[in-house]
């Protein structure tokens, strides 16, 4: 007992490649003799002698050959096709090498003498592989810690879902048993891969769900788009079972897919749209040999503008923010690619508020380019907080724009929301305040060509819905959703920040950039997805809580104000609106006035003043479910 727990334990650790050599020059030894038995049975003593010179070269060559393809370098328990491929590779150079002293021979069996020659090779390189198979079996059965089998199914019969089932047989930690794969080809319906059925998506019913005690379903389809993605995951709506996805083999280690890499399906592979086609020569030349600027950089959209930048020639990228824990975690993230790509970073701890701090960073680093992306955003806090609003998201935006026009900044992109759009809340009110300055200054002939880019939610952004879900699932439920209508408009962060470069690319001044967010989505679907990308049964193991619209909230997004309508743009998702005309007489002091309001200690009162005066500058800000509203009825 204790001798064969000894030896488990040995053979848990990596086989040395020492003996992984001596092995195969062994089993190469061993081949020639049976070899030897076969061909020259009938007459030995000729067939030794004509063989002597045959042995003694296939001894040399075979061992160089193994030597010089490292066959023995792989790791045995984790053979795979190309160390198959590999130990091909090397009997089969050996094989031409023995062919060639074959014809310098002068042998009298010059027809048996090849026989052996061919017969050792098949021989050889057949007791290699067999070998290599027959361990990494022993291993995964006998030698490899298992935990619990779990039953799974791959849907995907194709190259990618045989990868995906020998990942998993790879990697003994997972315990995982593939009752069948699933395909919609019916030409293999029927058939048998490495043992295991084919079956139609129709076959997978809930009665074989239970049945067969199936835990998951794996995805594994190459460059799926999500629109095939959705209808996969509707055939499987409601039934008790986790749905995984396989990466894309951009994303497998060194070219090799491990079982730890197959990963829950997320909500946002199923929202993701066609890949976008970016001029990217053009924002190459946009940045090339510029100091570009980005405020709110640790941000959700500041810290994808700011990783998408890396991959640009810029001179110099200057990241501010004024949130010291999360420019440092950007800073580290951000590390490897800042020496690869040998970009000069600056990472500056700085507020947008604060005037003499803007101005100092424009005057040390004298930027080009200006991606503003700082901002104060959560509704609700803003509704209960408009000071700090119009602080950051007014005041600070000011800042930035008198320094750009002060510093002759080339181009200055601001990125507003569409909440900004006939706002029904603070925050959504001093963004459009904020775009209506920064389009103020195109009418004063400075020498900044500003540009605003409009969209709708990021998927995965800090306070967004989709990490508030994950944390209530991660809870055990309920999920809280405000509406059964509240409909939102959603895109991924990096499509975002991608169109983001791309507008400010092509801007010429002037232009408020709106970008196509697709189909508006149910937050209630949205909801019920996540359940079952989950794993659970709505409403049975986890329901949906409705909870009322927060102060400010509107039911709808838009994304053109009244009076404004698009024009295109050589971009298929990215469309120019006509801005309405400014008005208002004394914008600028105005705004100026604004800003320089003291914190009052009447809180109340202050506010409702701070609200009158955004009212008065947004005629279309309507106040809903909100303590403001009063104000519109007067």
């Amino acid at each position: 007992m204790k001798f064969s727990k000894a030896v488990k334990e040995r053979l848990k650790k990596q086989t040395p490649r020492w003996f992984v050599f001596l092995v195969d020059i062994h089993s190469t030894i061993m081949s020639f003799i049976v070899a030897l038995a076969i061909v020259w049975q009938s007459d030995w003593n000729i067939g030794l002698k004509n063989s002597a010179i045959i042995a003694c070269v296939a001894f040399l060559v075979y061992p160089l050959s193994y030597l010089f393809f490292k066959t023995y370098m792989g790791i045995i328990r984790h053979t795979g096709l190309r160390d198959i491929v590999n130990v091909l590779k090397a009997s089969s150079f050996a094989l031409l090498l023995l062919l060639i002293v074959l014809y310098t021979i002068d042998s009298p069996y010059p027809k048996q003498s090849f026989t052996l020659v061919v017969l050792h090779y098949l021989l050889t390189t057949s007791f290699l592989v067999f070998l290599r198979i027959l361990y990494k079996h022993i291993f995964l059965q006998f030698i490899q810690p298992h935990r619990d089998t779990s039953n799974l199914l791959i849907y995907g019969a194709g190259i990618s879902g045989i990868i995906t089932f020998n990942a998993l047989q790879a990697d003994g930690h997972i315990g995982n048993s593939v009752y069948a794969f699933i395909d919609d080809n019916p030409k293999l319906h029927r058939s048998r891969i490495n043992g295991v059925k084919v079956i139609s998506p129709e076959q997978v019913t809930k009665e074989l769900i239970a049945k067969e005690e199936i835990e998951e379903i794996i995805i594994s389809i190459q460059n799926i788009e999500s629109a095939a993605l959705n209808k996969i995951v509707a055939l499987y709506e409601g039934f008790p079972v986790k749905l995984k996805i396989v990466p894309p083999v951009s994303n497998w280690i060194d070219g090799n897919l491990e079982a730890k890499q197959i990963q829950d399906i997320r909500i946002e592979d199923l929202l993701g749209r066609k890949t976008i086609h970016l001029e990217k020569d053009s924002i190459r030349k946009e940045v090339e040999g510029k100091v570009v600027l980005v405020t709110g950089a640790a941000g959700s959209i500041g810290s994808e503008i700011s990783r998408q930048l890396l991959s640009y020639p810029c001179k110099k990228i200057v990241l501010l923010d004024q949130a010291e824990s999360a420019l440092y975690e950007l800073q580290q993230t951000c590390s490897s690619s800042i020496k690869k790509n040998a970009i000069d970073v600056e990472f500056v701890i700085g507020d947008i508020r604060d005037y003499n701090r803007v101005d100092s960073v424009f005057r040390v680093f004298q930027p080009d380019i200006v991606f503003h992306a700082a901002a104060y955003k959560h509704v609700p806090l803003m509704e209960q907080n408009p000071y700090e609003a119009i602080a950051t998201n007014i005041k600070g935006t000011k800042h930035l724009v008198d320094a750009a026009d002060q510093y002759d900044v080339e181009k200055f992109v601001m990125i507003s929301t569409d909440k900004a759009v006939n706002p029904t809340n603070v925050m959504g009110a001093t963004k459009r305040v904020a775009e209506l300055y920064v389009n103020y200054f195109t009418k004063r002939k400075s020498k900044t060509n500003f540009v605003i880019t409009r969209f709708g939610n990021v998927l995965g952004s800090n306070g967004s819905v989709i990490p508030l879900f994950r944390n209530q699932l991660a809870n055990g439920g309920p999920l809280t959703v405000t509406h059964p209508e509240v409909t939102r408009y959603f895109m991924t962060i990096p499509e975002a920040c991608q169109l983001v470069l791309e507008a400010g690319a092509m801007a010429k001044g002037g232009e408020i950039f709106v970008f196509d967010m697709g189909e508006s989505m149910k937050i209630m679907d949205l909801a019920k997805r996540m359940i079952q990308l989950s794993g659970f049964q709505y409403p049975t193991e986890i329901d949906i809580e409705i909870c009322g619209l927060r102060p400010g909230e509107k039911i709808y997004e838009e994304l053109l104000a009244d009076g404004e309508n698009t024009r295109p743009t050589h971009h298929e998702k990215i469309m120019i609106a006509k801005a309405r005309e400014n008005n208002i007489e004394n914008f600028a002091e105005i705004i100026e006035n604004l800003t320089l309001l003291p914190l009052d200690p009447s809180q109340e009162k202050f506010n409702m003043k701070l609200v009158l005066t955004l009212k008065d500058l947004v005629p279309e800000y309507k106040s809903k479910n909100s303590i403001y509203e009063s104000m519109d009825q007067a």
